[in-house]
């Protein structure tokens, strides 16, 4: 038997934010209850947020969002922005498969390899969400033209700057997933420059954010917000001022019963003598831990650099997993590996080299 139940579910919600460039959508998702970025263009430099580093991969910022999960390090994850993590993606699908750019699969095949590996990063997000922690996607704007297939002529229409051709199916995915798409612009107004009214320009330049679908725009909203509002934070913050992330969890506390002593006993074991100042502690006492810096070339691409720092990863422990699967001799620098095979096989395959990494790190017993 299924449990029906009835009435809103309160919980974190997925939010899009996109706009034309410097309307302010970082200073907006800024406002979100404790925000952490996932800068993958460098635009929180001038605000003060918290941030994780600039992810120079595609897995360096899957291992950010996994990171912001598990160790539930924020209640707002905000990637920022959307766009420039998929050219991030697109990279890492053109490097696993050799490829100079997402046009050489030829017959749309490589925005089919885009569009699912876009598909496990927002089920992904879907788990961010679910373990409680909204997540807010920015996203420039473009304007394309549109036409009706019903209908006579063309128009201009702003949409998000997903995928540069019409094969490209992470715009649709991205909508579908949120619960909220906000689009944000400037707004104007023709004023009459002459008598008769014949002859106008634009003024004005107020902010707002459409919160409904026009035919100009994509937006859309499941909380009955009006269809256009100042864009300010204050206009939804409403909606997240009464989410509770974590349900809480009543523990009923008992008063402990008193613990009985036992009585003490005669013993002629001698009792412990303990140093009266440390300088009586022999040095040979102490075990001493010593980490051992890691050894990471100059040379190796930024990306593979940053996947070794973060998870502490040196030369010889990739050379010994390297060698294992049969690809160069041990003994072999990495910066002496292909290219090719440092971009598709050590950055673009890393999640599945890193649980090998890991292996061969476990002390023996």
């Amino acid at each position: 038997m299924f449990e029906i139940t009835t009435g809103k579910i309160q919980g974190a919600r997925k939010v899009v934010v996109y706009g034309p460039e410097g309307i302010g959508k970082s200073t907006f998702a800024a406002q979100f209850p404790e925000p952490l970025f996932i800068d993958t263009e460098g635009s929180t430099k001038a605000m003060n947020v918290s941030r994780f580093p600039k992810p120079t991969s595609w897995e360096m910022l899957l291992n950010e969002v996994r990171e912001a999960m598990t160790a539930n390090l924020c209640k707002t994850l905000v990637i920022d922005t959307i766009d420039w993590a998929e050219q991030l993606c697109i990279a890492s699908i053109c490097a696993i498969h050799k490829k100079k750019g997402i046009e050489d699969f030829g017959y749309g095949n490589g925005y089919v390899y885009e569009k699912e590996e876009f598909g496990r990063f927002l089920n992904l997000l879907e788990e961010v969400v679910n373990a409680g922690i909204n997540v807010v996607l920015t996203a420039h704007a473009q304007m394309r033209k549109f036409e009706q297939p019903d209908e006579l002529g063309a128009y201009d229409r702003w949409e998000l700057k997903l995928g540069k051709k019409t094969g490209s199916q992470t715009a649709p995915l991205v909508k579908e997933w949120a619960d909220m798409v906000l689009f944000a612009n400037y707004k104007t107004f023709a004023v009459a420059v002459d008598k008769d009214g014949k002859k106008f320009k634009g003024q004005g330049g107020e902010r707002v954010m459409y919160t409904s679908h026009h035919s100009c725009w994509d937006a859309k909203n499941r909380e009955g917000l009006a269809p256009e509002l100042p864009f300010d934070y204050s206009q939804i913050a409403h909606l997240f001022s009464a989410q509770t992330a974590q349900p809480a969890v009543s523990v009923q506390q008992t008063k402990p019963e008193p613990v009985q002593q036992p009585a003490p006993t005669t013993s002629s074991a001698e009792p412990l003598k303990m140093p009266e100042s440390v300088s009586e502690i022999k040095p040979e006492e102490f075990e001493t831990v010593v980490e051992k810096p890691l050894n990471i070339p100059d040379a190796l691409p930024q990306a593979l650099k940053d996947l070794m720092k973060s998870e502490k990863v040196d030369e010889s422990d990739i050379r010994l997993v390297v060698s294992q699967r049969g690809y160069f001799p041990q003994d072999t620098p990495i910066t002496n590996y292909p290219p090719d095979f440092i971009e598709g096989v050590l950055i673009g395959a890393w999640s599945q080299m890193l649980p090998l990494i890991k292996e061969n790190q476990k002390e023996p017993f």
